[in-house]
């Protein structure tokens, strides 16, 4: 048997946008992947739906991996044939014990790859909006653990030694000494008065950032409740802080947001929300399924060509019909001079991945714009309407008031998830949620279905956003208080709707 390869692969710190185009592309051809605790759980999301994830993170005072068995696990699965995933927080070789794994593999014969990342702390500071160096203030860096190799807290000799010798001081999981850091700092030279900062959860929507001075960050960060994991910034640069801060600034930092969406359209959700600021909470409650009688929707596709339209009004409606259409060896050819019209313009982008182009994209992303769009244009004698199996009649009942002849299809059913109340009861009764996005009616039945009695009560504490009027209406049928409706019926809609609410326009 040959013999697998491991990867020692960074995941940057925090925000999972930051991890290098190799590490991502290595993660969704992994066989294993064996990640820390300080990795991005949306990573995991770029692996292969078979890879066998495991977690090897190690945490002080909690129980975890001891570094000798993560090796020997490593070694082992490499000798089945299996290429690994080694996935680290921050990068591979800064105070990641990324080097010892190297030697470890090299010494049993396994080839491996390095491959680097954005470092914790230059990725912390960045999102904290305090540069590490600057042509005026600072000119020299020094990253430094709060203890050395075997754990035991670094001399006050040692700490004095560094105090002056360079500009920029940068300490991780240094939150146990701080006090202790920042007086031997002190004591070797540095003015009280130096800025200081301590960065807790750096790059991610649930990052919190003390500044002080040295004689005053320590408190500052109790008061707080600031602890690991954490970086401790000295220096002048902290002050640029006040003026570089960016990421606090984004509309969604530090909000909570639940996506309730099947798992194949929440990554996308999710990017936008963490491009926002925000920390996504995806928990998807409904499946996309083949329609439980398939004959329907082989027989319409066989006849695309006789029809005058073909419809989509979704995404999921675009890829099921297509790839059962590919399935059969067709392709586009199929629809003949049927035009193609969609409800809005991510089932047109739908299409577009297909190699089609839609002839319509309703101005009014909802059935009755679908239908009042393509009556403008004259009366078609035959339509084709494939959709989910369970869907408002809005479009085919405009249409057919016309005197349109119209075949409605079921290309894909929706059903509940099992198994994920529970887990829903405990997001509104834990960390908190400061909102939900609901993206259908069929989300909002199922998320008051799955909470269950008290479902009006636990949502009144958090905002409702709605993707649209129609959504709305069935959520308020349901007896929830919706804050937001989107006037654009899109995901991105939704989310503008949602950062104008926050910023009280």
């Amino acid at each position: 048997m040959a013999v697998g390869k491991v990867f020692l692969v960074g995941a940057g710190p925090g925000d999972p946008g930051l991890i290098s185009a190799r590490g991502l592309e290595l993660l969704s051809r992994a066989d294993v992947v064996l990640y820390d605790a300080l990795a991005h759980p949306a990573l995991r999301e770029a692996c292969r739906p078979d890879a066998d994830l495991r977690n090897v993170g190690k945490r002080f005072g909690e129980p975890s991996s001891v570094q000798e068995a993560i090796n020997a696990e490593m070694i082992a699965l490499a000798h089945t044939g299996k290429n690994v995933v080694r996935l680290k927080g921050g990068d591979p070789l800064l105070f990641a014990r990324g080097a010892e794994e190297a030697l470890a593999l090299r010494a049993a014969g396994i080839t491996f790859e390095i491959v680097p990342a954005v470092p914790s702390p230059i990725g912390a500071a960045a999102y904290a909006g305090i540069p590490l160096t600057h042509r005026e203030l600072s000119s020299s860096v020094t990253f430094i653990t709060g203890s050395d190799r075997a754990g035991v807290p670094w001399s006050p000799e040692s700490w004095k030694k560094l105090a002056t010798a360079t500009d920029t001081i940068c300490v991780l999981m240094g939150m146990r000494r701080i006090d202790a850091i920042c007086a031997a700092i002190v004591e070797g030279g540095r003015a009280t008065t130096t800025p200081a900062a301590v960065i807790q959860w750096g790059a991610r929507a649930s990052q919190r950032v003390v500044t002080g001075t040295l004689a005053t960050i320590a408190d500052e960060a109790r008061s707080a409740g600031l602890t690991n994991p954490a970086v401790i910034v000295v220096g002048e640069v902290v002050a640029l802080r006040e003026e570089l801060s960016w990421y606090e600034a984004l509309p969604f930092f530090g909000k909570r947001l639940l996506v309730p969406r099947p798992s194949g359209q929440a990554g996308r959700t999710a990017r936008a929300i963490r491009e926002r600021g925000g920390e996504p909470i995806v928990l998807p409650l409904i499946e996309i399924v083949a329609a439980p009688d398939p004959v329907p929707l082989t027989a319409a596709l066989a006849a695309l060509a006789s029809y005058d339209w073909v419809l989509f009004t979704s995404e999921n409606g675009v890829v099921r019909a297509l790839d059962a259409l590919r399935a059969v060896g067709r392709d586009a050819r199929a629809f003949g001079s049927a035009k193609l019209g969609v409800i809005g313009p991510r089932t047109g982008a739908a299409l577009e991945r297909y190699g089609l182009v839609p002839d319509l994209v309703a101005e009014e992303h909802v059935g009755e714009g679908l239908a009042r769009d393509i009556l403008k244009g004259g009366v078609p004698r035959r339509v084709l309407l494939l959709r989910a199996l369970a869907a408002r009649d809005a479009l085919p009942n405009a249409l057919r008031a016309a005197g349109v002849a119209v075949d409605v299809v079921a290309a894909y059913e929706t059903k509940a998830l099992p198994g994920v109340s529970e887990t829903l009861r405990e997001l509104f009764g834990g960390d908190g949620l400061d909102a939900v996005l609901l993206t259908s009616s069929s989300t909002v039945e199922s998320l008051v279905d799955r909470l269950g009695p008290g479902a009006q009560e636990l949502l009144s504490g958090v905002t409702i956003a709605s993707i649209g009027p129609v959504t709305t209406q069935t959520a308020e049928r349901l007896g929830l208080r919706v804050a937001v409706t989107a006037s654009t019926y899109t995901v991105d809609g939704l989310l503008d709707a949602l950062e104008r609410h926050y910023r009280g326009s």
